[in-house]
């Protein structure tokens, strides 16, 4: 007999190894002995109080044994002589077009313009040290996408879009923490990520896909309304039949060749902002009511802020605890950032975006001129201005927290995480007021939900201009592009996805789409 439960631990009750099976069976009234194993199933944190509590569901065995395998089975297959799916960007949709592909009998031969995964490192060594962004090769674009070298935050609201389990699942098969099928906020983190990319490129080439990096598409060849060849920067064409699209959403040079070639975009609403870093004893202390060092049984405290500002939403983004802020450009010219947490979040920092909804129809007037590219040329010029603010270099611009809200220039900046270095730049005064003011209300509501949260110990940097593209590819009911009927938008990049695992279901939908009459 097999029952689940609700079990609620107390923080004192948690350093017990016994304390599942014996609150069990006191729920269950039965003996412990008469339960054969407990199988965790959901564990998460409530502190909204003074008193922690460790909220679990739990399955409790009752004379049967615990499963040792899962439910889920991954059937790849020798696809080597099967039928191509061209994948364009190896990112998570793409990397899960690629294995659905294969599971349906496809082969897919994968076009990634960066890096793999370990030759990435020079390049970002390259961007945090000598200020240098390699336009191929950077923390969004190369082997695994933006999210490898960018936390690996597996977080996502996108139930309804596909088996969220199934992605969780093969991201176990592929090397990951099984406690990222228990945790209520689950992270596979920017140190462990890799190797299960790697993994997943290996499973791909084991079963006879194909995955070329450092090949990058520069244009498509268009005759009678569907691709007929990709044409490389090697002026290599490379004849297609079906083509998912999932180059990611600041892969700008694909939406400015789509534009050029009068195939349909759509310009889409998205957010801007900043990155807020205070120091991670400061966040454990408001969100685990302590004043010393929180407990060793408590992960690095994380939050979620929002407030409506001026009819607009202002909100934290990515959020980072124990994590570092990186460099997020994808052009030299422009200063991009992000964050990011190793797998143990024990960094003396805590950062997160804040940024501020843009309706792209109601706030760029002035920006028209440039049709439905006009969010992106607003995101072009956010980050040239944090470029030449922060002195030309990677070096970002940044102020106190305090002094931002309360418009003066700061003489000085707190230590950062931010490898590349900060400089003390009027950010109140060189954002547009459509963001500037509405983050400076932002805050002040934010520090009255988080006493303690709106401190001179807290940096801002800017700018966080990568939160979702700007522009959406629009597809049919069919997943395909309304014009291109061979054409299959994915991900975040087409505007379908906002993160690693609603990435991955769309790059597996897609994937089902594509192959259906082919």
């Amino acid at each position: 007999m097999v029952k689940e439960i609700q079990l609620r631990i107390s923080l004192k009750d948690e350093e017990r190894s016994d304390i599942l099976i014996t609150k069990a069976a006191n729920a269950l009234d039965i003996e412990k002995g008469t339960i054969t194993g407990i199988k965790i199933l959901r564990k998460s944190i409530d502190a909204r109080k003074p008193k922690i509590i460790f909220n679990y569901k739990v399955a409790v065995y009752i004379g049967e044994t615990v499963p040792e395998h899962s439910e889920y089975k991954f059937d790849y297959k020798d696809v080597s002589k099967a039928k191509p799916v061209h994948i364009i960007g190896f990112g998570p949709a793409g990397m899960y077009a690629a294995l659905r592909c294969i599971e349906l009998g496809y082969k897919p031969i994968v076009l990634e313009r960066g890096k793999n995964v370990q030759d990435r490192r020079r390049d970002l060594k390259a961007i945090n040290q000598d200020h240098h962004v390699n336009e191929d090769s950077n923390y969004c674009f190369g082997e695994g996408g933006a999210g490898t070298y960018s936390d690996g935050k597996l977080y996502t609201r996108s139930l309804k879009r596909g088996d969220v389990r199934r992605i969780f699942e093969n991201l176990v098969f592929h090397g990951a923490t099984d406690q990222i099928l228990v945790d209520a906020h689950p992270h596979i983190g920017t140190n462990k990520l890799p190797k299960v990319v790697q993994n997943i490129r290996e499973t791909i080439l084991k079963y006879g896909g194909e995955v070329h990096f450092e090949t990058r598409v520069v244009d498509f060849i268009v005759k009678n309304n569907t691709i007929q060849a990709l044409q490389l920067q090697n002026d290599k064409d490379m004849t297609v039949n079906r083509v998912i699209l999932a180059t990611g959403h600041s892969a700008r040079d694909i939406f400015y060749l789509l534009h050029k070639k009068k195939v349909a975009l759509e310009a889409k609403s998205f957010a801007m902002g900043v990155r807020v870093e205070h120091p991670q004893h400061i966040i454990d202390s408001i969100q685990y009511h302590c004043d010393s060092k929180r407990h060793e049984l408590l992960p690095a405290a994380s939050y979620s802020l929002v407030n409506q500002v001026n009819n607009r939403g202002v909100y934290s983004f990515c959020m980072c605890p124990g994590g570092f802020i990186v460099p997020a450009a994808t052009a030299n010219g422009e200063v991009v950032v992000n964050g990011m947490s190793p797998s143990k979040r024990n960094n003396l920092y805590a950062n997160s975006g804040i940024v501020v909804e843009i309706n792209v129809d109601a706030d760029l007037h002035k920006y028209e001129t440039f049709g439905v590219l006009k969010g992106l040329e607003y995101q072009k010029n956010l980050e040239r201005l944090a470029f030449t603010s922060g002195g030309r270099s990677q070096v970002a611009p940044a102020q106190k927290l305090t002094d931002f809200v309360e418009g003066r220039l700061s003489n000085t900046l707190n230590p950062t995480s931010y490898q590349p270095g900060l400089k003390s730049a009027p950010l109140h005064s060189l954002l547009p007021k459509l963001i500037g003011s509405r983050l400076r209300q932002g805050f002040q509501a934010f520090g009255k939900k988080m006493k303690g949260y709106y401190t001179s110990e807290a940096n801002i940097v800017g700018v966080e201009s990568r939160t979702s593209s700007p522009v959406c590819i629009p597809r049919n009911e069919h997943l395909a592009h309304p014009e291109l009927s061979n054409l299959f938008p994915c991900g975040e990049g087409g505007g379908y996805a906002g993160g690693i695992i609603s990435a991955a279901m769309d790059g597996e939908r897609c994937a089902e789409a594509a192959v259906v009459n082919l």
